[in-house]
């Protein structure tokens, strides 16, 4: 799954990698994200290729009436690729794509097999490039929300996501455009090929009670 991720890059450098403008110039600063705090976050939708902009962290479907009542319940950061087209919450939104601008993002190595002792791992793309995780969004009311889509896990995500095993749905660069434009699901369930660089920030693991 994927609940931490982080930008670093400054407005410039955004811009050019995704040849895109951002739409608040003011409002943008590098920044880490909690996605428990349905923080406001840089993405591109497939409505416009050429803006970026900000969109909150975690899905609300059409039918949610009580945003905070349904937060408490269910915060839809994640949506799995291989059942999205199925799932209630989800399949109004399959064609409502995005990408999710990244510079990294964080996952915990169990160490032991209730997960009592973890060591947090920042995962980047090699060169520290930026890149862009698949995504669906929804327009509710007067904001925008979206879900990052996660597949099954490579070699690499799965000897450090050994719990469940998943990563987020990683894009190449020139798949970008083609994801936005709607190419079908299958296409990216597989992400085996995706050269990730994983760096422990624990010398010792995290010991939870």
């Amino acid at each position: 799954m994927c609940y931490h991720f982080q930008q670093h890059k400054n407005s410039k450098q955004v811009q050019l990698r995704f040849n895109a403008t951002l739409e608040d110039l003011d409002d943008f600063l590098p920044e880490s994200y909690n996605g428990f705090a349905h923080p406001l976050t840089p993405i591109i939708m497939n409505d416009n290729l050429g803006l970026i902009k900000k969109a909150e962290w975690g899905l609300l479907p059409s039918f949610v009436k009580d945003v905070n009542s349904f937060r408490n319940k269910t915060n839809l950061l994640n949506a799995k690729i291989e059942t999205v087209e199925k799932l209630p919450s989800f399949r109004n939104y399959v064609d409502n794509r995005c990408l999710v601008i990244a510079s990294s993002f964080y996952e915990w190595k169990w160490n032991d097999a209730k997960g009592k002792l973890k060591i947090k791992h920042q995962i980047s793309a090699t060169g520290d490039e930026l890149f862009a995780m698949a995504g669906l969004y929804a327009e509710f009311e007067d904001k925008v929300t979206y879900t990052i889509l996660t597949t099954e896990a490579n070699e690499l995500m799965a000897t450090i996501h050994n719990s469940k095993k998943r990563m987020p749905v990683i894009l190449q660069k020139e798949e970008e455009e083609l994801w936005l434009k709607g190419e079908p699901f299958e296409i990216y369930h597989n992400r085996k090929g995706i050269e990730l660089l994983a760096k422990p920030l624990d010398d010792l693991p995290l010991q939870l009670f």
